[in-house]
């Protein structure tokens, strides 16, 4: 077999068809594309409900994820704190793209989460903002990359270039976007649209069920709390995390 055939169909993310009448040892004996690509690309989001609901697990860590919600995600923010404790032990950036609001700095330390890794981006436009989230995941010293793409309309090709990117590092890339996208399709490996409060649906996801309904359980990170900083908290539906830009 030519070396550079042998090479493609060996790869983990490659699925291979058998006929109807090959044997069944073959069928039995050939590496699946979905065996390994799940342990090996994923991460814990940190609720055993959703990660029980998730095809790989947990997060997909080749690939983006996007958030749809009807406001502007910061009610969201608090689903993502275990994940980014979990990364901020690989001492890399954990990029802010975008956002509406600046992270909650107490809120950080009480979750170990070192401020000094939070980078903040602001661009000036969508398409500082296109730029800005590709080379930060291609770059490979963000661990994850939050970006804040709002109610504007992005074409699927951009999309897909950042899907592309995220699939080439291991670095988490998770889009925030508004309902209304939820009409357009999407190339990204998982979306997630946040319904109310510990209301989550997912409603794609690579190789997985879709339209999947879960309720995450009580939990201190989900809590709405009340804090101050220069007097103008955020008190989201799961939790205080963020704070607005002043």
């Amino acid at each position: 077999m030519n070396q550079s055939i042998e090479h493609i169909i060996s790869r983990p993310d490659t699925w291979r068809g058998t006929s109807s009448h090959q044997a069944s040892h073959f069928i039995l004996n050939t590496a699946s594309a979905n065996t390994t690509w799940p342990a090996a690309r994923s991460i814990s989001t940190g609720f055993a409900s959703l990660d029980a609901k998730l095809q790989l697990g947990g997060w997909p860590l080749q690939g983006a994820v996007e958030v749809l919600s009807n406001d502007d995600n910061s009610e969201c923010m608090s689903l993502f704190l275990p994940t980014m404790q979990t990364l901020s032990a690989e001492k890399r950036w954990q990029a802010f793209i975008n956002s509406p609001h600046t992270p909650y700095a107490p809120l950080l330390r009480a979750h170990n989460i070192p401020s000094e890794q939070i980078l903040m981006v602001h661009p000036k436009h969508r398409d500082e903002t296109l730029w800005a989230a590709e080379q930060a995941v291609r770059s490979t010293t963000c661990s994850t990359v939050f970006v804040w793409l709002g109610s504007t309309h992005y074409r699927y090709a951009e999309i897909r270039k950042l899907q592309l990117a995220a699939a080439s590092t291991d670095t988490l890339l998770f889009l925030f976007r508004s309902s209304d996208a939820l009409k357009d399709a999407t190339p990204v490996s998982l979306r997630l649209h946040i319904n109310a409060y510990r209301e989550v649906t997912v409603v794609k996801q690579r190789g997985g069920k879709r339209e999947v309904e879960i309720r995450l359980p009580e939990s201190h990170l989900l809590k709405v709390q009340t804090a101050q900083s220069h007097n103008k908290a955020v008190a989201t539906k799961t939790g205080t995390f963020l704070t607005p830009v002043a």
